[in-house]
C-alpha cells in the first residue's frame, strides 16, 4: 500500500476488514443458496446468518500457525458459528471467495475513479469555455507552428477523458464477475446455482467458465485501462509543466500563501502537481505489465500471480484515483497568462502565417515549388533580420506582383484562424 498516495474513500475499498467482510457475505449467500437447494437445514442457516462474524486480530492470530489466509479466515468463523460452521464453505476452493471478493472490490474501485474523472472532465470543460478564443501558438517538435486557443487545448483533453470514461466503463463491466466453480472449475462439488445466486447478491454475473480462478486476461485489461488513464493525466500534465517553463510561461499552477518553491532560491515556482502526477503515471504503468504477466498461469492455475495483485491492484486504484484529485485542483486552479501567450504569438514576427501566404500565392496561379522558394526565403530572412514577415511579404517584388497590400493585410489576421473553432467544440460535445 502507498499510503502517501492513498485516500480515505479508496483506503476503506481495499482494507483487510472490507476484504474479509465481502469474504464473509459470499459465504453466507453461498449457505443461503445451498439451502434453498435442501443441502443444509434451515435452523443451521438461521445460526450461519446470525452468528457468522470474524476478527481481525484472532484471524492474523490464527494464521501465523495454518499460514492460510483463507483457512484462518474460515477458522475465525467457525469459532463463532459453532455446530453449523460444518456447512459453510461446502465444495468451494479458496479462490471462489477471494476472486469473488475481489471483484467487488475492483469494481468498487473503478467508481470512485470514474466520479473523479468526470469531475475532471467538467473542470476541464470549464476552461475550455473560458479561453475558447484565447489565442497562443501551437507547437510541432517544441517549435511554433500556427495558431491555436487554449480553448482547443482543453477541448482535446476533455475529449481524452471522455474517451477514458468509456473505457474504463467497459472495464468496469467485464470485470464484475465472480466464480463459486469449485477446484478447478467444473461444479464437481457443487452446484452452478450457488454461483448464480451468490453472483446476483454482489452484483455481479457468473463467470462463463473459469478454472480454479478467474481468467486473467481481465484483470490485466482493468490494470491496462487504469495506465491509459494514467498516461491521459502524465500527457496532461506534461503540458502543464512544459507551458510552466520560464522562457514560455503562458500557465502555471496556483500558488498558495506561504507556499515555497525550493530550499534555495526563493524565487521558484515549481509545477510539483503535474510533476508528481508525471512521476507516478510511471508506476502504474509498471503495475500494467506485471498485471500482464499474471495472464499465462499453469494448467488450471498456480499462485505467481497472487501476491503481485496485492500490491499492484490496491496500489494502482490508489494512484490514479490520487492523481485525478490532484489534477483536478491543477485544472481548477490553473493560471492562464494571456499576455504571454500573445507575446510568445508575436515573438517570430509573423511566420505562424507562413502557410498562409503560400496558399495566397497558389490560388494565383503560382506553382507551389515556385510559392514556397518565395515565403521560405522571406521566413529565413525574418529570423535573421528580425524583421517581421509581413514586411518582408510586402517589399517582395515576385509576391507583391501577385498579392496586393489588401490582400496581404488580411492574410496576417489572427481571426483566420478561430473560424471553426465552434466547429470543433460542438463535434467534441461542448456546447
Amino acid at each position: 500500500m502507498i499510503e502517501r498516495y492513498s485516500l480515505p474513500e479508496m483506503q476503506s475499498i481495499w482494507s483487510e476488514e472490507n476484504k474479509l467482510r465481502k469474504m464473509l457475505e459470499i459465504e453466507v449467500y453461498a449457505c443461503e443458496a445451498m439451502a434453498e437447494l435442501g443441502l443444509i437445514p434451515e435452523r443451521a442457516l438461521k445460526d450461519i446468518q446470525e452468528k457468522a462474524d470474524f476478527d481481525l486480530k484472532r484471524v492474523s492470530e490464527i494464521e501465523e500457525t495454518t499460514r492460510h489466509d483463507v483457512l484462518a479466515f474460515l477458522t475465525n468463523v467457525a469459532e463463532n458459528v459453532g455446530e453449523a460452521s460444518k456447512y459453510i464453505h461446502l465444495g468451494m476452493t479458496s479462490s471462489d471467495i477471494l476472486d469473488t471478493a475481489l471483484a467487488t472490490q475492483m469494481k468498487e474501485a473503478l467508481t470512485l475513479i470514474l466520479h473523479k474523472l468526470n469531475i475532471l472532465a467538467q473542470e476541464i470543460k470549464n476552461q475550455a469555455i473560458r479561453h475558447k478564443y484565447t489565442l497562443m501558438v501551437g507547437r510541432t517538435h517544441g517549435i511554433h507552428a500556427e495558431p491555436v486557443t487554449f480553448g482547443l487545448k482543453m477541448a482535446l483533453w476533455y475529449d481524452e477523458v471522455q474517451r477514458n470514461i468509456k473505457r474504463l466503463e467497459a472495464v468496469k463491466e467485464e470485470v464484475s464477475v465472480g466464480k463459486i466453480s469449485g477446484a478447478v472449475g467444473t461444479f464437481a462439488n457443487i452446484d452452478p446455482y450457488v454461483e448464480e445466486y451468490v453472483c446476483k447478491k454482489l452484483g455481479l454475473k457468473p463467470a462463463p467458465i473459469s478454472t480454479q480462478i478467474i481468467q486473467r486476461d481481465i484483470h490485466a485489461a482493468y490494470m491496462t485501462q487504469l495506465a491509459v488513464t494514467a498516461s491521459s493525466l502524465d500527457k496532461f500534465a506534461l503540458e502543464v509543466r512544459n507551458l510552466q517553463r520560464t522562457d514560455i510561461h503562458e500557465v502555471e499552477e496556483s500558488f498558495a500563501q506561504g507556499q515555497k518553491g525550493s530550499s534555495a532560491m526563493p524565487h521558484k515556482k515549481n509545477p510539483i502537481l503535474s510533476e508528481r502526477v508525471s512521476g507516478l503515471a510511471r508506476v502504474v504503468r509498471g503495475n500494467a505489465s506485471a498485471a500482464l504477466e499474471n495472464v499465462a498461469l499453469w494448467h488450471e492455475r498456480d499462485i505467481t500471480h497472487s501476491s503481485v495483485e496485492r500490491l499492484i491492484i490496491p496500489d494502482s486504484t490508489h494512484l490514479v484515483y490520487y492523481m485525478l484529485d490532484k489534477f483536478i485542483n491543477v485544472v481548477k486552479n490553473l493560471v492562464v497568462n494571456k499576455d504571454n501567450m500573445q507575446a510568445n504569438l508575436n515573438k517570430t514576427l509573423g511566420l505562424v502565417f507562413s502557410q498562409r501566404v503560400l496558399l495566397a500565392l497558389v490560388e494565383k496561379g503560382i506553382l507551389r515549388e515556385t510559392a514556397y522558394a518565395w515565403v521560405q526565403r522571406n521566413s529565413l530572412q525574418a529570423w535573421e533580420s528580425k524583421v517581421p514577415l509581413k514586411e518582408l511579404v510586402t517589399n517582395d517584388g515576385d509576391i507583391a506582383h501577385k498579392l496586393s497590400k489588401e490582400e496581404i493585410e488580411e492574410i496576417f489576421n489572427y481571426d483566420y484562424h478561430l473560424k471553426n473553432v465552434d466547429y470543433i467544440f460542438k463535434r467534441v460535445g461542448i456546447e
